[in-house]
């Protein structure tokens, strides 16, 4: 009845089905060699060794036949001992209500046995894969890619509770495996369903199911709704039956139907909750959360369900938050989920693992003929649609991008991506990454435009498998914004990269590694615009984060400290020449000024007039060192000036005040020298002006938002500056240009 023995962490009738997967038994045997290869090396175990090999052969129902069993496998026992080397043989029939051929010591000898496997997968298997999990070192982003992470770790689907309650401090783990327990436990209540309605009340039922699950339905109001829908198909069955069958079959037909009818139309959205809670209490027990319907990803999850049930449903626009969403008609087909075993070719699996090995090394001509011959063999034995052939593509793709030859990467990767589209599906998260080295590799050949169309690709499919909060989505976007920083896009970068270094904070923790590759990105990006005390800051957090986690001396440790001394020798380099252009010459400074606002010029021509021939040799140089000319121009008085101070001077000796000439020259020299000395201190200041107001603006926004560092956006709008910038942005200073402009009014509206 098996292949492999039950297991014994779950013991009982009920789980009477429950064994231990191939894989475990493989990687448990692995183990086991591996101890007694160690044990033979002491010299005193060598004798023990022998008594240590728990070797038996499949117990039959006879006496005899074990006879016969045991003596076959006595033989290859002895020669793998005398190799130093024993067979660990499992009795898969153990623990079952079979009776058991052997002694009594055999049989608990086999039990023994068959518990060390199940202790193996408790206490090893499981803690190592979680270990992995929080590295991520395995991602899973979906209910597929999650199951198959499972299968080749030995890992049995029913472990998932037990798993989840060891992951609640990742947010992003702890809802994939809700989700997939949820969406399991709905396949057996939906299948339950099924078993009870009629072949034409099939799309009924599945629509009021989904609008239960997603939905809000009550008794009171679906009986109505689904009461006409299911009135109307009865009424198609019947007229298509008419001319089929005669009147006692379609008043038949027309009993089942309303059979069928009660079977799921008395249900609700409270009922079908209750009983999925109550099988994943059961089953994996785990406690689904009563917040599961409302926190729960809709899409991802109806996705995975349609998956696992084989419901095809039509494509267009609902509105999840409804309390019906679905109707019946947008049920379309209900497809049979067979589980079968994909064929694998072990010489291909083999020759790839080689090329691996090949490729790490940096041989690339050998991995290269490794990899094209597994893709050789695997187009023979298994045919080019293959997940494995897909595998073999990508390889080859990568060698060939390392080797320089980007076209010829760019023709492999796009043999995987169609490979993956129609062996694994449009929307699966492989087929994602398929878009995303297709972008990378685009980009190596200035394609960037392209490359951007299909990085936007990636991010739709990785967001519609496992929602927008997921570290392989923040990668895509770290990747997204390296593209855009080589296209000299400093803003869009560093939103990218902000939104990236937010979601791993968020998922996996200010401490972890893929947060300090975050820090990292955004100190290149600030180095790229000569902000490099923000990059001293990200740099200092990724050392402190890799320091911590991975030790310092570790390689990326080190080179985080390289990065860091880089960017403390930049600033530094940068402090020395702005040291040495705080010498220039102030005078240099105040045309330069002048010259960016012509405007204040006239305004100050306008205010020198006043001083009459005095000022004019005034008015006469400014002009000089503006315009760049040896000769004065010949236009050197503003005339609506001169006559608004002469009607100024009129007025005033009307009134008896004292106008003289000769002082008012001198003042006007005086107000002209404060001017100067003040524009001078300005142009001075506004080289430094930038990079100052960038630092203080992303000082504030780290202050602001806590332990984020980063997450504002007045960091990036400091940063759009892209370097610190010398030019004016046409507004006067406080103080001086607001007078000149208001007696400039003045003097237009007495003229």
């Amino acid at each position: 009845m098996r292949v492999t023995p039950r297991d014994s962490n779950y013991m009982g009738q009920e789980h009477r089905f429950c064994v231990l997967r191939p894989e475990l038994v493989a990687s448990f045997v692995e183990a086991e060699s591996t101890k007694q290869s160690t044990r033979q090396k002491v010299p005193d175990a060598s004798e023990e060794s022998g008594d240590q090999v728990a070797s038996t052969s499949d117990a039959k129902a006879s006496s005899v036949e074990g006879d016969d069993k045991s003596e076959e496998s006595s033989a290859p026992t002895l020669e793998e001992n005398s190799n130093s080397n024993a067979e660990i043989l499992f009795n898969p029939n153990v623990f079952t209500e079979y009776k058991l051929a052997g002694s009594p010591e055999e049989i608990a000898a086999d039990e023994e046995l068959v518990k060390r496997a199940g202790t193996y997968l408790l206490e090893i298997v499981i803690p190592k894969f979680v270990q992995d999990l929080c590295s991520l070192d395995i991602s899973p982003m979906d209910g597929q890619t999650l199951t198959d992470a499972l299968h080749l770790h030995g890992i049995n689907v029913r472990y998932l509770g037990k798993i989840a309650g060891m992951i609640k401090h990742l947010p992003h783990l702890w809802d994939l495996f809700s989700a997939e327990i949820i969406v399991r436990s709905a396949k057996h209540v939906i299948k339950e369903i099924l078993r009870q309605s009629a072949d034409h009340d099939i799309g009924p039922a599945i629509a009021h199911f989904l609008n239960c699950f997603v939905g809000k339905v009550s008794g009171a109001s679906t009986k109505g709704s689904h009461g006409n829908a299911q009135s109307k198909t009865q009424k198609g069955h019947e007229s298509s039956q008419t001319q089929k069958s005669t009147k006692g079959q379609k008043l038949n037909n027309t009993a089942a139907s309303r059979k069928g009818l009660s079977t799921y139309s008395h249900l609700k959205s409270d009922g079908i909750w209750s009983n999925i809670k109550e099988f994943a209490k059961s089953k994996y027990q785990f406690e689904v959360p009563d917040d599961a319907r409302l926190s729960a990803k809709r899409v991802s999850v109806l996705r995975n369900l349609c998956q696992k049930v084989g419901i095809t449903i039509a494509a267009r626009k609902y509105n999840l938050d409804a309390s019906t969403p679905f109707e019946a008609l947008d049920i379309l087909n209900l497809q049979p989920v067979v589980k079968h075993s994909v064929p694998t070719c072990t010489d291909a699996k083999n020759l790839m693992e080689a090329g691996k090995v090949r490729m790490a090394e940096g041989t690339l001509n050998e991995a290269y003929a490794l990899f094209s011959e597994a893709f050789s063999l695997l187009q023979q034995i298994t045919g080019p649609m293959h997940k494995d052939a897909a595998n073999c593509c990508r390889y080859l793709a990568m060698v060939l991008y390392h080797a320089g030859d980007t076209a010829g990467a760019i023709v492999q990767q796009h043999r995987e991506l169609i490979i993956n589209e129609r062996c694994l599906g449009l929307d699966h998260p492989d087929t994602a990454h398929s878009y995303g080295n297709m972008a990378l590799f685009y980009h190596g050949l200035n394609q960037t435009e392209l490359a951007l169309r299909h990085m936007s690709r990636t991010l739709l499919l990785l967001s519609l498998a496992s929602g927008p909060d997921h570290p392989d989505v923040a990668a895509t976007l770290i990747n997204v914004a390296m593209m855009y920083q080589d296209a000299s896009n400093m803003n869009t970068a560093l939103r990218y990269l902000q939104e990236a270094l937010m979601k791993n904070e968020r998922l996996l923790g200010p401490d972890h590694v893929q947060t300090a590759v975050c820090y990292h990105a955004l100190a290149i990006a600030f180095s790229c615009m000569s902000l490099y005390k923000l990059s001293i800051q990200h740099e200092k957090k990724t050392y402190d984060i890799l320091a911590k986690q991975l030790g310092e001396n570790d390689s990326r440790t080190k080179d985080s400290e390289n990065w860091l001394n880089t960017f403390k020798h930049r600033e530094e380099q940068v402090n020395a020449q702005k040291q040495k252009g705080q010498g220039t010459n102030a005078s240099d400074n105040a045309i330069n000024f002048l010259k960016a606002n012509p405007a204040l010029l006239q305004a100050m021509k306008a205010a020198a007039i006043q001083s009459g021939d005095g000022s004019a040799n005034v008015n006469r140089s400014l002009n000089a060192a503006v315009v760049g000319e040896g000769v004065p121009r010949l236009r050197g008085v503003d005339e609506r000036a001169a006559r608004a101070t002469a009607e100024a001077r009129k007025k005033a000796a009307a009134r008896g005040l004292n106008v003289r000439n000769g002082p008012g020259s001198n003042s006007a020299s005086d107000e002209l020298a404060h001017i100067l000395k003040v524009i001078n201190s300005v142009a001075a200041a506004s080289s430094t002006s930038a990079t100052a107001n960038a630092q203080q603006s992303a000082s504030e926004g780290q202050a602001t938002n806590g332990p984020a560092q980063n997450g504002n956006a007045s960091e990036a709008k400091a940063a759009d500056t892209n370097g610190p910038s010398v030019k004016s942005t046409g507004n006067t200073p406080v103080g001086l240009g607001t007078t000149l402009e208001l007696k400039k009014q003045k003097s237009k509206q007495k003229s």
